[in-house]
């Protein structure tokens, strides 16, 4: 299988998943953040997630439990913004954004699954915003004009993206001159063992999907971004239980030995 083959095929793995909890009415509170095999997972909530519920603008029927981070949290929205949510899901992310931007400004969520984008609208219908909007589009293939955002925000999304290189110079280009973005995301440290990321299930999981901390900074820096900074690392750590679940016996020898560390950052860069 070719490079080209094998991205379309990761591709469709993860639209498969994301559709299926899009058309889920239920929010499981046990989904692992962006780690949700089918939907559901033994992997507690809390090992990826954060708690939104704090936060101005906050939508219960819009919290699906698959992010990382709090990403506008960092971000740095002023009011009159335009702000842009790369897999925006239910529109967890683009409601609290909204709450900062105002009337004035726009929120642009952007999904790759239908069934996600339906329900955001839905959610939006809910609230009245009628400056909050939801487009169906690819990542590495954005449907936004150039300059288009002054914000671009995500959560736990690009990891799940097979090539990150497009990912972020579609951000680069949408992006008005002196825009940023806050992305919250899954990287790893150590070597991540090729059977692992191979493993389509923790791939859809985003552990296997995710990339090597100083990699991943390294495509952000040659997309274009300057003053890079990470806004805040936290260890996750998953349950033996559930590696043991997740991997044979051979694999899970092979990732206790490679010492491997994942972790959720958000990341802060400029164009």
């Amino acid at each position: 299988m070719n490079k080209t083959d094998s991205n379309n095929g990761l591709k469709q793995l993860v639209l498969e998943k994301y559709d299926q909890i899009g058309r889920s009415s239920l929010r499981q509170q046990s989904t692992c953040g962006c780690c949700a095999p089918d939907g559901l997972s033994t992997i507690d909530y809390e090992v990826f997630a954060d708690d939104y519920t704090q936060l101005s603008g906050y939508n219960k029927d819009a919290d699906l439990g698959l992010g990382c981070g709090l990403p506008t949290e960092y971000a740095h929205i002023r009011p009159g913004d335009t702000v842009v949510d790369l897999g925006s899901g239910a529109g967890n992310d683009c409601f609290v954004a909204r709450q900062i931007t105002g009337e004035t400004g726009r929120v642009i969520g952007v999904d790759f699954s239908p069934s996600m984008v339906q329900k955001a609208r839905e959610n939006a219908s809910k609230v009245g915003f009628s400056n909050v909007e939801f487009v169906h589009g690819d990542i590495e293939d954005l449907p936004l004009q150039d300059e288009t955002a002054d914000v671009v925000v995500s959560n736990c999304v690009l990891n799940l993206v097979p090539d990150k290189m497009k990912a972020f110079s579609e951000t680069y280009r949408i992006l008005k001159p002196g825009g940023h973005f806050s992305i919250s995301d899954v990287v790893t440290t150590g070597h991540m063992p090729d059977d692992l990321k191979r493993h389509a299930e923790m791939f859809a999981g985003c552990v296997s999907g995710a990339m090597d901390q100083t990699e991943y900074l390294g495509i952000v820096k040659s997309a274009g971004f300057k003053n890079l900074a990470i806004q805040k690392r936290k260890e996750i750590r998953l349950p033996v239980e559930v590696l043991k679940e997740t991997l044979n016996d051979h694999e899970y020898r092979i990732f206790l030995e490679s010492e491997i560390g994942i972790y959720s950052i958000t990341l802060y860069g400029e164009k």
